[in-house]
């Protein structure tokens, strides 16, 4: 029997079935070993030597694996075709050899393009030995992330505050999306001015053309620049008689573009099916493993991971095949279409995305789920379209001339002549427009022309467009930077981390995000900038190859990086700092309105605005703290103060005390009376809720405040009375030993007694993660692969979560819980139990350690007590 070893389960089982009963197929679910993250993880004194470690449940697999080879004759690799996979075959090589089950018993590699049964047997017919080039890479890689983590992120921690950690390409990534920002605030619109008319021409539909000569000169974009310039436009078209001057037709053709490569797809599937990159690789990771067809799990598409657009000659002449069978002759051209990559470091092992069979049309399959459908029509669309005939359209350009050649209109269009590949399949672009969208009428040169309603339109140059995933992707593969199975994990990395936001599916950084930039560009610019972060890539690349070797490239980066680090040990935070405040200047402190100096204190006038951090992160303060306690976040105007000098509001007609409203170190807040440094009772204070503007609270908002709670009235059931007030955790209603949240702070003071007992109702009904109730899962994904327990969304007090047993994994920023997937929420669970697991050695150690001390203590105690005992009784025998 031979023990063959996938990556999941699910892939397990389909092949497991194609192979037959002389073979044992196991999952290693995922790397069985990683890194651990503590520092000596990677040493570079010890020529880089590194340490691996597996978690509880990997180890679990392992075992499982171990004892299933302990009776086989043979072991066959068989985890993904890419980089990846052969480290994963490596480590599963490394274990099975340190654990000694091998003994004589032959080990080989093979890798599935598809998990179809003929894909399968055709790569069990030729395995091959581990590739040890590519395992070289992934170590250099592995390294190289993990140096630059362990060693960056501790420096960052110490000069910024509040910043989290800096990745080695999601530093990069962040600096594309903050240098796009910076050229939107940066950008000054300017003005210009363009003129339409509708044309008619011996008794032709009308039809729109455009200024494009005016007193004998030619247009350009900024020739009319105001509306008096319109006008002038507009008279001298209205005062001119026109002919029409030229009318040309030319054809031209289209081809379609090449098939899905990882980025390309992910790409696309932005564009058209609004799926981010991580929905995206995992449904295509579904979609290769394969659904159920006749009774047999079969994969529907090729490896997704892959920047190889190259298609296998028999998939190109399957693809003629169903082109002709379902299009007809005419959409199939005289001769395949081949591709190549124009991307420079693109590794053409692989084939592109492509459908395993193109007779299965997507409207044939059933099984699938709604991503999947919409995902497999995309892929299936786009590889049946490379191979088809190029479209065809007739360009045709018509120039109206005034009889005087001082003005000239023009007006553009495009008819298709032969739909081909457009017949199935239209990238989706950034400038899609409908070639058929301007058709325009026949007319002769020479004949009368008819220019009637001259129409000018102001406009106003526009700033680049923020990037979307799709434009996102597309830049860091056109730099050469990550790889295509990378780019999901690196913008998650982004949006976990809080360094960028979604709007409108548009990244906008956050300032942290924005402040770390700043940070890395000032002192570590070397490692963020494109080219230096390509040549790595490269490097690696070279590596993969055979050509260069990984130590030597480890030491040359290490000796390097590790300088710059030592040289920004002894920077103090004020000069880091000063740094920031000049290379965010502008976003910082924006011009003011009064025309006074940006950095002057709005509040003191004496003091200059400058970047602090403190535990919650960056603000913005003046230098004469604590005399002066401005305070503003980064996000606010400086007219918008978080801090501001205490004012009396008023005196409250009950108590006689004054009502203050004061600032402190957690935001601003009202007080009852003055407070007496001799007394220990405080007086009475109370926040101020984020959703109000401090600035303007006025008496009667404070004297509100001051008096929370608020008596709703009594119960009808007991005569108990529900109270309403903020809390911690924002406004409730509370009767008895039940808390109920409400939606907005004005709730508090507006409920009545009916709507109160009907939301203490729901509460009861639905009592979520209240104390002593079990609360209810939002959606079920299935069970886990493992243990067969199952798995649910949650709502949380802190946001959504993953539940399993008893593991609560919280789901990501950006990540939507109804997109959610079965896969995704295991690797959060496995990855939460890792933590817990490694929370919990430590502690034990730590309990260990300090039983230790005390019984050395304990002993020291007992031995000072014997010496002095008997000194005692020496000294009685003396006496």
């Amino acid at each position: 029997m031979q023990v063959v070893i996938v990556e999941s389960p699910s892939k397990a089982k389909t092949i497991n079935k194609y192979l037959g009963k002389d073979y044992k197929v196991l999952a290693s679910y995922g790397h069985i070993r990683d890194l651990p993250s503590k520092n000596g993880s990677v040493d570079p004194d010890e020529d880089f030597s590194m340490v691996w470690e597996s978690d509880s449940r990997s180890k679990q697999h392992v075992s499982d694996i171990l004892d299933a080879v302990k009776a086989a004759d043979g072991v066959i690799l068989a985890t993904d075709p890419d980089r990846e996979g052969e480290a994963i075959s490596w480590h599963l090589l490394e274990v099975l050899q340190k654990r000694k089950v091998l003994k004589d018993k032959p080990v080989k590699r093979v890798a599935f393009n598809a998990i179809t049964k003929r894909a399968v047997e055709e790569a069990m017919a030729e395995p091959r030995d581990i590739d040890q080039h590519l395992v070289d890479a992934y170590l250099a890689r592995r390294a190289l992330d993990y140096l630059v983590g362990f060693t960056l992120s501790p420096v960052l921690w110490r000069k910024l505050p509040g910043a989290r950690s800096a990745g080695r390409v999601q530093s990069v990534a962040l600096r594309l999306i903050c240098e796009r920002e910076l050229e939107i605030e940066k950008f000054v619109p300017e003005e210009f001015w363009t003129l339409e008319a509708q044309v008619t021409s011996g008794g032709s539909d009308p039809f729109t053309a455009r200024l494009t000569r005016l007193d004998g000169e030619k247009l350009e974009k900024f020739s009319l620049t105001s509306e008096a310039d319109g006008a002038r436009a507009k008279a001298a078209v209205e005062g001119a008689s026109f002919t029409i001057g030229s009318v040309e037709a030319k054809p031209t053709k289209r081809n379609p573009a090449a098939p899905f490569t990882t980025s390309t797809l992910q790409q696309e599937a932005s564009r058209k099916l609004g799926f981010n990159a991580r929905r995206t690789m995992q449904t295509a990771q579904r979609l290769y493993e394969g659904i159920t067809i006749g009774g047999e799990t079969t994969g529907l598409i090729t490896y997704m991971r892959t920047d190889g657009i190259d298609m296998a000659p028999e998939a190109v002449m399957a693809c003629r095949d169903e082109i002709k069978s379902a299009y007809g002759e005419n959409y199939v051209p005289s001769s395949p279409r081949m591709y190549k990559s124009k991307q420079k470091n693109a590794q053409e092992a692989h084939e592109c995305i492509r459908p395993t069979d193109f007779r299965r049309h997507p409207d044939s399959l059933k099984g699938l789920d709604q991503d999947q459908y919409r995902l497999y029509d995309l892929i299936w669309k786009r590889a049946m379209a490379c191979q088809m005939e190029a479209a065809r359209l007739e360009q045709t350009t018509i120039d109206v001339e005034s009889t005087d050649k001082q003005v000239a209109l023009r007006a553009t269009g495009s008819v298709i002549t032969f739909d081909g590949f457009l017949k199935l399949y239209q990238e989706g672009r950034d400038d899609d427009d409908d070639e058929n969208s301007s058709r325009l009428p026949k007319v002769s040169q020479g004949a009368g022309a008819d220019v009637k309603d001259p129409s000018p339109d102001q406009h106003f140059t526009q700033p680049p467009p923020r990037f979307t995933e799709a434009s996102l992707v597309k830049r860091l593969e056109e730099l050469g930077i990550g790889r295509p199975s990378t780019y999901a994990s690196i913008i998650s990395t982004l949006q976990d981390r809080t360094y960028v936001t979604m709007d409108k599916n548009r990244f906008i950084p956050d300032d942290k995000g924005r402040i770390v930039t700043a940070f890395l560009e000032n002192f570590f610019g070397r490692y963020v900038e494109y080219d230096f972060t390509a040549n790595l890539e490269e490097t690696l690349d070279e590596i993969s190859n055979g050509d260069v070797q990984w130590k030597a490239f480890l030491r040359e980066f290490w000796n390097q990086f590790n300088a710059n680090v030592e040289e920004m040990k002894p920077l103090r935070i004020t000069e880091v700092l000063d740094a920031l405040n000049e290379a965010l200047g502008p976003h910082i402190f924006p011009e003011r309105e009064d025309g006074k100096p940006a950095r002057e204190c709005p509040l003191c006038a004496e003091g200059e605005l400058s970047l602090k951090v403190g535990r919650q992160g960056a603000f913005v303060g003046c230098s004469r703290y604590p005399d002066c306690k401005y305070t503003r976040s980064l996000g606010q105007s400086g007219d918008e103060p978080d801090a501001f000098e205490d004012k009396q509001l008023g005196v409250d007609p009950d108590t006689s005390l004054p009502v203050w409203l004061k600032t402190g170190r957690f935001g601003p807040y009202v007080q009852l009376g003055e407070e007496d440094p001799e007394s220990k009772e405080k007086p009475k204070r109370a926040s101020i809720p984020k959703t109000w503007e401090a600035a303007s609270l006025d008496f009667d908002g404070a004297m509100k405040l001051l008096n929370l709670p608020r008596d709703v009235g009594p119960h009808p059931e007991d005569g108990e009375t529900i109270t309403a007030a903020i809390g911690r955790y924002g406004p409730y209603i509370r009767h008895g030993k039940t808390s109920a949240s409400l939606e907005t702070v004005e709730d508090v003071f507006e409920i009545g007694i009916n709507r109160a007992v009907s939301v203490l109702e729901d509460k009861k009904k639905n009592p979520g993660r209240g104390r002593g109730s079990a609360a209810k899962a939002k959606r079920e994904l299935g069970n886990h692969p493992v243990t067969g327990e199952p798995i649910g969304v949650f709502d949380g007090r802190f946001g959504p979560y993953v539940k399993h047993e008893k593991t609560n994994a919280t789901i990501p920023a950006g990540v939507d819980p109804d997109e959610i997937t079965l896969d995704h929420a295991v690797e959060l669970i496995t990855a939460r139990e890792a933590k817990v697991a490694a929370k919990k050695g430590t502690k034990k150690k730590a309990t260990k350690k300090k039983a230790t001390k005390k019984k050395a203590a304990k002993k020291k105690t007992a031995k000072k007590a014997t010496k002095k005992a008997a000194k005692k009784a020496t000294k009685k025998a003396e006496s």
